[in-house]
């Protein structure tokens, strides 16, 4: 079995099933675990990732105007790979290469088999659903089931550990910063399981845009940090646009110093297993005294 994972997360599903052996290419974006980094690389952005969010924002803003997707399909490379199965996403034109350019490749190939696998998680069920169906696929149905009811034990945990705290803090979650944009899709249902208040976004739909207005009237306990694609180190870099805000230093969560970055490119932006430890994330940053995991340094730091 050849396996072409086009997506951060289906690579990390698939090796976790324990088929990394099978992959036989992976998107350019695709890091963990680092040995996936030795295989052919089939994806490339069509714009330059390098710069501020609000010149990345404009670019792929000007390229989804001209097509449907940011990134390019490396068509010879993945032709000559000959892979039986093709994971890719229909879920976001941003966030990986688009389906009907997987299909149109793979319908070009005359007498080609491969059959492509398109997930679509809109919420964190549908997570779970996508890693039984890439299992049972792979024709490890027993291993999917085992992967599944590990992540629900340990997210269940977190969950019932919450109910016995009494304040829950309200939480902004910063999926972009300029422009503002908050955690949709996963990000609400994982806050919760964390034991916070999400006031922004709505599981299952999109991550929307939010005025800064909007972030000042409802003066959050916690601000968390996530842009996707982003890491510690880049989101920090663009912080100033938050702080240059009259309105920020006035901010609750600011003045009790419960603003904090994380990783968001290895956690909370890839629908996979490591959803779990994005919930231990939260789950360290808002009830401290209740949650130790470790993640404290790598997956997230305070901002001051």
């Amino acid at each position: 079995m050849r396996i072409a994972s086009l997506l951060p997360s289906s690579t990390e599903i698939v090796c976790r099933l324990g088929f990394e052996g099978q992959l036989v290419g992976r998107s350019h974006e695709c890091d963990f675990p680092p040995s996936v980094t030795n295989l052919p690389i089939l994806t490339a952005p069509k714009f330059n990732p390098v710069g501020t969010s609000i010149e990345v924002d404009g670019r792929v803003r000007q390229i989804l105007q001209e097509a449907t997707s940011v990134y390019r399909l490396d068509e010879q490379t993945l032709r000559q790979l000959n892979p039986d199965i093709i994971i890719t996403q229909t879920q976001c034109e941003v966030c990986a290469v688009s389906f009907n350019e997987v299909e149109r490749v793979v319908c070009d190939w005359l007498g080609s088999s491969a059959q492509i696998i398109a997930l679509e998680p809109n919420r964190l069920s549908d997570v779970l659903n996508d890693i039984a169906r890439v299992a049972d696929v792979l024709g490890a149905s027993e291993r999917g089931t085992g992967l599944v009811a590990e992540m629900r034990h340990r997210l269940e945990a977190i969950a019932n550990q919450t109910t016995h705290i009494e304040e829950w803090p309200s939480v902004a979650t910063i999926e972009w910063i300029d422009p503002l944009m908050t955690g949709g899709n996963w990000m609400p249902e994982l806050v919760e399981i964390a034991g916070g208040v999400n006031l922004f976004g709505e599981a299952g739909h999109h991550s929307p845009y939010l005025m800064w207005e909007e972030l000042v009237a409802a003066n959050p306990d916690v601000i968390v940090v996530l842009p996707c694609g982003y890491d510690i180190q880049r989101s920090w870099q663009e912080m100033d646009v938050l702080t240059r805000q009259p309105e920020w230093w006035d901010l609750r969560a600011v003045q009790l110093g419960h603003v904090y970055i994380t990783d968001g490119n290895q956690y909370f932006n890839r629908p996979g297993p490591r959803l779990v430890e994005s919930a231990e994330i939260l789950a360290e940053i808002l009830h401290p005294s209740a949650f130790h995991f470790g993640h404290e340094g790598s997956g997230w730091v305070r901002f001051e």
